[in-house]
């Protein structure tokens, strides 16, 4: 059995094949490449010593889906495509609803279609929205999330569960197929592959500051400017839950590896439960690289919160899963993948 994941030539989702493949599974990737490479699939198929099935197209293209379904017998889905930059989202609002909750309607339907009722849903935590007092916990009451992306995670995630729910009384009995669905609520994914190989490669302008901050360490851009100094923090500049994307991918296998006994709908954090500053970072890939990163202040950024840092205890709970890598090496894998790579994947 293989494992169809959307978005897989992405930055969190090629990390995710790896780790996938290293733990014994198959897997397919469909992705539309419009905010990613062909060459990361290439890559992957290096490090993991096999050639990676690969299928070029959008989850809202319904006879792709019944393609990859008729053809291959997939035990579950693990879905990354869409949209995911903040500003962005602000600005093209339309376009986030219309790739990101679209796109995750019909893929719904076709597996539903096939059958296949397991799927690992790449959530985040912006559903929380401007809440106060983090950690933020994954019973507490949802926020209104600040921007048009957060707002279309909260709305896949009532999506699924919905899904889930009519699916469970139709179903009636144990011998049915209901629907397991993870809901992964990640904070900050940073970081690369430890061979450098493979990382974070936005077309365009970064939207993220670890991106930012490598394409001015290797002269890509002059300078990083940083959102706001005057949110209600210690240094004023926002803190996040910074995670390492090889934690993150981790996390998601094991949330496949967990997931027959999970039905329903099930939200878990992935985090590290420790909240860094936007200078912290800035002074941790300073330390990283060794030398200063020229960076200037700019006003606030519309859809950012002051604070965002995970309760990672359920994780650990139904899981057995826990990060392992800390901000030095967050920074130094970022920059071991930017120097190798100065200019992304060069296309």
């Amino acid at each position: 059995m293989s494992i169809l994941v959307t978005g897989g030539a992405g930055y969190i989702g090629s990390h995710t094949c790896i780790e996938l493949i290293k733990a014994g599974y198959s897997v397919v990737v469909l992705d539309d490449l419009s905010n990613s490479s062909r060459e990361a699939i290439c890559r992957i198929g290096g490090l993991v010593g096999q050639e990676v099935p690969f299928i070029e197209g959008s989850i809202a293209d319904r006879s792709v889906l019944q393609h990859l379904f008729s053809n291959y017998q997939f035990s579950a889905v693990l879905h990354f495509a869409g949209s995911k930059a903040v500003g962005e989202s602000v600005s093209h609002p339309l376009m986030y609803y219309r790739n990101n909750i679209g796109g995750t309607t019909v893929l719904l339907e076709e597996m539903a279609r096939a059958g296949v009722k397991q799927l690992v849903f790449s959530s985040s935590a912006t559903v929380y929205g401007d809440a106060p007092n983090p950690p933020f916990r994954e019973d507490q009451p949802l926020g209104q999330p600040t921007n048009p992306y957060g707002k279309t995670k909260l709305f896949i995630e009532e999506l699924c569960r919905d899904v889930a729910a009519s699916d469970a009384q139709a179903c009636g009995g144990p011998d049915n197929n209901p629907w397991h669905i993870a809901l992964l609520r990640y904070f900050n994914p940073v970081g690369a592959h430890e061979s450098g190989r493979i990382g974070e490669d936005p077309r365009g302008t970064p939207n993220n500051l670890m991106p930012y901050i490598t394409q001015v360490a290797v002269g890509r851009r002059p300078s990083l400017s940083i959102f706001g100094s005057d949110y209600d923090t210690p240094d004023g500049t926002c803190i996040r839950d910074f995670i390492h994307v090889v934690d993150l991918a981790e996390g998601h296998v094991a949330a496949l590896k967990h997931l027959s006994a999970m039905p329903g709908c099930t939200a878990i954090n992935l985090g590290t439960g420790v909240g860094y500053s936007v200078l912290d970072v800035v002074h941790a890939m300073e330390a990283a690289i060794g030398r200063p990163i020229p960076h200037t202040f700019a006003p606030r950024r519309p859809g950012d919160s002051a604070a965002t840092v995970s309760d990672p205890s359920r994780a650990k709970a139904i899981l057995g899963w826990a990060t392992r890598r800390t901000l030095a090496d967050m920074c130094t894998d970022a920059w071991r993948w930017q120097q190798a790579n100065p200019q992304g994947y060069g296309e």
